[in-house]
């Protein structure tokens, strides 16, 4: 992915409603692989 094809996909996320903090542990579990930063539907969320 090029720069601006990250830029329109946190974007996206971020119009779907998805914080900084997941976002970031997203792409980190994208780049990574590790189990640790994958994402928890129910993390965070009241």
């Amino acid at each position: 992915m090029n720069m601006q094809e990250i830029t329109r996909f946190i974007l996206f996320l971020q119009h779907k409603g998805w914080t900084d903090t997941e976002i970031n542990r997203f792409m980190l579990y994208l780049e990574s692989g590790d189990e640790k930063y994958k994402y928890a539907e129910d993390e965070n969320k009241t």
